[in-house]
């Protein structure tokens, strides 16, 4: 056992390595030099920063969410979270106008946002799941009915809009860390840290979770208000980081199952630690596509939903022949 700990411990400062000299190299210092990094420099810490706070709150929601619904191909995207997010923003412009989002506070915006999300998911919680003969697949199936409808009604009232107000409005519709506002980083290091905080301190409660609901209960597990601290406390992460940098739908997928394939463990303290760390070198490394590469003519989320995407299928395929 303490052989596999110590293994486990190099694989995670090997992952945290790589993780750093992506940063470093792919990011921070390529192509400055004594003229623009005055400039540059601050700018790509800012970034950084972003992809960090963003990579550890996709990876981590997602490891708890497929831990308390004990299925390895969801993603917290299927509560609607993302779909209702821009159902609000396209709202707004197809109600006032694209100007009155473009001009909305960013504070405003960002706790409008999160309130919303959160209180949604409050709401789910209490009305479905703490109900009698309820159980979490009725939350998920009806979470993913109320996405669906919202993606629904978003899609018309995008149709509907001025082509130029919709070019306005797209800017919210991918993540993007091109123009993360400093103020609210502070804000979301704060919300999305202590949330962190609080699961890898309670990652015993998860391991015995991804046991089951029965053997949860049986090991001393107050299931229905454990898991709905968790699926609040997912909320509020993915929340705060769709409205800091916008959605990332298929990421927390394969950040997730990669690192079960590395470490090989069902402790989530290592799992958690090691998703966040692949999550940051992906959108380290498709930050460098976009800007390098592409030339900003994609964003990051487009190529991180692709490559997730495909990822996701290929777990299908891998589940069907099991």
């Amino acid at each position: 056992m303490e052989q596999r700990i110590k293994k486990r411990t190099v694989i995670l400062f090997i992952v945290f390595m790589i993780t750093t000299l992506s940063a470093v190299l792919l990011f921070l210092v390529w192509g400055l030099n004594e003229r623009n990094i005055d400039y540059n420099l601050p700018r790509r810490l800012v970034k950084v920063a972003a992809i960090s706070l963003t990579g550890c709150a996709i990876a981590t929601s997602s490891l708890v969410f497929q831990t308390v619904t004990n299925n390895r191909i969801l993603t917290p995207s299927v509560m609607g979270l993302d779909s209702l997010f821009l159902f609000m923003q396209t709202l707004v412009a197809f109600l006032f106008g694209a100007d009155t989002l473009a001009m909305t506070g960013k504070y405003l915006d960002f706790t409008v946002s999160c309130a919303l999300m959160v209180g949604f998911s409050l709401i789910l919680c209490t009305v479905i799941f703490n109900k009698p003969g309820r159980n979490l697949f009725v939350l998920v199936l009806v979470g993913m009915v109320c996405g669906s409808l919202f993606s629904s009604l978003s899609s018309f009232m995008q149709t509907l809009i001025d082509p130029n107000e919709y070019l306005i409005l797209q800017g919210k519709m991918f993540a993007s860390f091109n123009n993360v506002n400093t103020s609210l980083l502070f804000v979301s290091t704060i919300l999305i840290g202590l949330s962190l905080i609080f699961v890898l301190h309670t990652h015993r409660k998860l391991d015995v979770l991804s046991l089951g609901r029965e053997n949860s209960i049986n090991l001393g597990i107050h299931y229905n208000g454990t898991v709905t601290v968790y699926l609040l406390l997912i909320s509020l992460v993915v929340a705060v980081s769709t409205a800091l940098v916008g959605p990332i739908n298929f990421l927390g997928v394969m950040v997730v199952n990669l690192s079960r394939q590395i470490f090989k463990t069902y402790r989530h303290l290592h799992l958690a630690l090691g998703a966040s760390l692949l999550s940051v070198t992906v959108l380290v490394g498709g930050q460098f596509f976009v800007e390098r590469v592409f030339h900003f003519n994609t964003t990051v989320s487009v190529l991180a939903n692709f490559v997730g995407g495909i990822y996701f299928i290929a777990l299908l395929l891998k589940e069907r022949r099991i």
